[in-house]
């Protein structure tokens, strides 16, 4: 695997071949203190594509809390391991002054409505930051195919969204998200949770599980995330910012009467740690 850290030798990085022809090149961004979720990520990519670029970059622009950013898990190293034995080709990982030699851009992507609700309205102008820095890894490195997580649904839309409304020449592929036998979805915040709070954590997947189950019943909306808030409100130490059913195609919350496929979403703070987790379901 190749790791490079300038925009001059991402620049000068060959297309891949197939064949006689030109082969296709994949992206994972990432922003490190990787895991099994993003290995499953590579994995899909590497059978996907002729060559496979990871990157990995934390993106100031994406935190509204300072504290969160510093505390977020930098393990490069270890990182570059693990994708290098899951058969990545190419490892871009930037500084700050690589990706903003600036400082903060002056020009940034707005994710419009997107962005004003759920994870949006409890982290202000998190989805513009995250789809500027996107947007711009994908000018970079010019990818023909990129791969996100389902984990992050309200990201992917606003992914799919961009890709869409700015004519980008760029197919988007999620993978489905990856749990623990136990069900907790995996996150790289994951390693700050004691092991009391990795039990109450469980709470989300469960309380998911119970609305989805209630929605494949013929339950409607509010009947459906009813069962999940009751799991979430005997759960003790867990402070729950939302459980919400949202149109998986502007990520905005839906009406009782609604029919149809449908996120169901939540976020909540366990401990000092902050963890999303979503299903997908159908509405009947």
């Amino acid at each position: 695997m190749r790791i490079i850290t300038s925009l001059a030798e991402l620049r000068a990085l060959e297309r891949p071949r197939h064949g006689d022809g030109p082969g296709r090149r994949a992206v994972v961004m990432t922003m490190g203190a990787l895991h099994a979720g993003h290995m499953a990520l590579m994995r899909t990519a590497r059978t996907s594509a002729d060559q496979v670029v990871a990157t990995i970059f934390v993106n100031p622009l994406q935190f509204n809390d300072a504290g969160d950013l510093d505390n977020y898990p930098r393990t490069l190293e270890a990182d570059a391991a693990m994708l290098e034995e899951a058969g990545v080709d190419v490892l871009f990982a930037p500084d700050l002054a690589t990706m903003y030699p600036h400082g903060d851009p002056t020009v940034t992507v707005s994710a419009g409505a997107i962005g004003d609700v759920l994870e949006g309205a409890h982290r202000p102008g998190h989805f513009d930051g995250m789809l500027t820095v996107v947007l711009k890894l994908m000018h970079l490195v010019q990818p023909d195919v990129a791969f996100f997580g389902q984990k992050d649904a309200q990201q992917l839309i606003a992914i799919r969204a961009m890709v869409r409304d700015l004519d980008l020449p760029v197919s988007i592929v999620s993978v489905p998200t990856v749990r623990d036998v136990d069900g907790l979805a995996l996150s790289s915040r994951n390693v700050h949770l004691t092991d009391d709070e990795r039990e109450r954590a469980l709470s989300l997947s469960r309380a998911l599980n119970a609305a989805r189950s209630a929605a494949d019943g013929g339950a409607s909306k509010d009947e459906s995330l009813a069962a999940g808030r009751e799991i979430l409100a005997a759960a003790s130490g867990v402070d729950v910012d939302y459980l919400e059913a949202l149109d998986p195609g502007d990520a905005q919350p839906v009406t009782d009467d609604y029919r149809g496929d449908v996120v169901i979403a939540v976020a909540a703070h366990v401990g000092q740690t902050r963890l999303i987790d979503n299903v997908l379901t159908h509405l009947r």
